[in-house]
C-alpha cells in the first residue's frame, strides 16, 4: 500500500505473526513515535481486525485508515 507508506513515519511489518505478537510489537513502535506521527502496520493475522482498533481506542491513538489486500491487512495509525 504505497499511499500508506508515503504518509507513515514508522512501519511495523508483523506479517506471519499471530496474536498477541503484532500488538506487543506495536506498543514498542508507538513508544518511539512522536505525537502526530503515523505508523503503518502490515499484518497477516485476521485477529488484527479486532485487536488494532481496540488498541487505538484503549490508548487514545487514531486509526486513520485500514485496508485489506489479499491476505494482508494494512493499518495507518496516528499517535496520540
Amino acid at each position: 500500500m504505497n499511499q500508506f507508506k508515503q504518509r507513515a513515519q514508522h512501519e511495523l511489518d508483523a506479517s506471519g505473526l499471530f496474536c498477541p505478537e503484532p500488538v506487543m510489537m506495536l506498543h514498542n513502535v508507538m513508544r518511539k513515535a512522536v505525537a502526530g506521527e503515523r505508523v503503518l502496520v502490515i499484518a497477516t493475522d485476521p485477529s488484527t481486525e479486532r485487536d488494532i482498533p481496540k488498541f487505538c481506542q484503549f490508548l487514545g491513538h487514531e486509526l486513520e485508515e485500514k485496508a485489506i489486500v489479499g491476505d494482508s491487512y494494512f493499518y495507518l495509525l496516528v499517535k496520540a
